[in-house]
């Protein structure tokens, strides 16, 4: 759906014709390997319309700061895959599982670096600014990696603590990636700000839906696993929701599906699905998704462009949010 869009298919023909060097293999095949398998492009084609909402004629001057989100997102995910020893990204083997973690880390290094140096191709009155904001979310999106990690060891987590976590490794790479687009289109500092709100609480709404759908999704569509949150006993929003309202009958089944390891694996998302409807598990997710939605449509609203200039981002929003897969 989103590589068919014109701002997808220019990042993708940007990312086919890039060279990188043939040596070392073992560095430079991973990264054009990972690059291959796309995906939606979701968070390039947002500088993009970010710089085009404020009014950006010339995209050219916007691809390589939309690249330098690409790269530095395709990082992150080498890296994660590592972390969470996940066999498959995108349909595919993961870079780890292809070649080795080794091979994995010094590639996805290496693929940050080559964002840096994609940063460097903007105009070169825009680079501070535009270096400031990406520095600043890519630590952040470490910062939360690391707190999912931390949460794998923490009994109890609550709803704040997971909205922040969700924020800094999922939403503000969608705030930033329209700010740099902002920032590209000289929007004034507040603009700036707005846009990169709206992006921060659509991401939250986004990976809420995700949440969502890896228990309700249909499993034709979904392209992952329903219920593999449930199984490998995953901190979301919905086991939150649920440890936080049930009563002390009900604690002792929940306790129950997150400790033993002899309950089948269609068993345990079953009862651990008649659980959630029990408690309206699905009408909270779904009432915070809207919350979100809300607070980022209100942002979108303040920004002092014409309406017809905020349609493309509306419509992306909209698709995001009634997504399958």
């Amino acid at each position: 759906m989103f590589e068919q869009h014109p701002y997808g298919k220019l990042i993708g023909e940007y990312i086919q014709n890039a060279e990188f060097p043939k040596q070392p293999a073992d560095l430079y095949d991973p990264i054009k390997y990972i690059l291959s398998l796309a995906g939606k492009r979701i968070r390039p084609m947002l500088v993009l319309m970010g710089a085009k909402l404020f009014g950006k004629e010339n995209l050219e001057e916007v691809v390589p700061a939309s690249i330098a989100i690409e790269y530095f997102h395709n990082f992150s995910l080498i890296h994660d895959d590592i972390m969470d020893r996940a066999p498959l990204r995108r349909g595919q083997a993961t870079v780890h599982q292809k070649w080795n973690d080794n091979v994995a880390i010094l590639s996805g290094d290496a693929l940050l670096v080559k964002a840096y140096q994609e940063l460097g191709k903007s105009p070169a009155d825009r680079i501070p600014d535009l270096l400031q904001v990406f520095s600043k979310i890519a630590l952040e999106v470490c910062e939360g990696q690391q707190l999912d990690m931390d949460f794998e060891k923490t009994a109890h987590v609550s709803e704040d603590d997971y909205l922040n976590m969700i924020r800094l490794k999922t939403s503000v790479l969608l705030g930033g990636a329209l700010q740099m687009g902002a920032i590209l289109a000289h929007a004034d500092a507040n603009q700036q700000k707005l846009i990169y709100d709206f992006g921060v609480n659509l991401g939250i709404a986004f990976q809420l839906q995700d949440d969502y759908l890896d228990v309700y999704g249909d499993p034709n569509t979904f392209g992952k696993q329903v219920g593999g949150d449930i199984l490998c006993n995953k901190k979301t929003y919905l086991r939150i929701k649920t440890e936080q309202l049930i009563d002390s009958d009900a604690r002792v089944e929940f306790e129950e599906l997150i400790q033993s390891d002899s309950i089948l694996d269609t068993e345990k998302v079953s009862r651990m699905k008649n659980l959630y409807a029990q408690f309206n598990i699905d009408g909270y997710a779904e009432e915070i998704k809207l919350r979100f939605m809300d607070l980022a449509y209100n942002k979108l609203d303040e920004i002092a462009v014409p309406e017809s200039q905020k349609e493309e981002l509306k419509k992306l929003a909209d698709t995001l949010m009634h997504r399958t897969r």
